[in-house]
């Protein structure tokens, strides 16, 4: 059976964990019949220092439709521009991306955040899987590459205070699997590894 997600809080906050320190903000909001994503992160990680904001679009399906993301390191300020048609056909930057073909989600390295867009888009039942590569930005150049992901929804579990799900995720290309907890709202309260939720 699916469960629906609740509204997004008006804001959440991650703390970063094990593969660097730091912290991540967001302000999801309503936009039209979509969402958008206002965030920002800063870290330090392998003693290099950076910092990561991104506004995403997101329409009614949970289908990402653009993403702007700019980065700041001691290597300068960078910025990229992800557009999509929603069908899985992208653009960087205004040039055509075919090694993007067939993805629908955006996933910033840099953020926990991203981790919601493809559960809200495949709202699956217990028990179901289904493979969900990305647009996968890299914090350190803002380069654009293709991440094959595939996330199992294993459970649903309430109690007195909150309902949680958990997923399994696997991303063959790091050679990582853990399993993610989320909220009712379907943010991500503990990535093992990377970033626990505080607010």
């Amino acid at each position: 059976m699916t469960v629906s997600f609740t509204e997004l809080p008006a804001t959440a906050a991650w703390a970063h964990r094990d593969a660097r320190t730091g912290f991540e903000v967001v302000y999801p909001r309503r936009d039209g019949v979509g969402h958008r994503m206002i965030g920002c992160t800063t870290a330090v990680e392998d003693d290099r220092t950076w910092f990561v904001e991104y506004d995403i679009t997101i329409d009614s399906r949970w289908v990402t439709r653009s993403a702007l993301v700019t980065g700041r390191s001691v290597a300068g300020r960078r910025s990229v521009l992800l557009e999509t048609d929603g069908a899985g056909h992208w653009l960087v930057d205004g040039a055509a991306a075919a090694h993007l073909d067939g993805c629908l989600d955006v996933d910033l390295e840099s953020s926990a955040l991203t981790n919601t867009l493809p559960v809200h888009r495949l709202a699956l039942p217990v028990g179901a899987r289904a493979d969900a590569p990305a647009a996968y930005v890299l914090a350190s150049d803002l380069t654009v590459e293709r991440l094959e992901q595939r996330y199992q929804r294993i459970d649903d579990r309430a109690t007195d205070d909150c309902a949680h799900s958990y997923y399994d995720y696997v991303a063959p290309a790091f050679d990582f699997a853990c399993r993610l907890v989320y909220d009712e709202s379907g943010l991500v309260l503990h990535y093992p590894g990377i970033a626990t939720r505080v607010a």
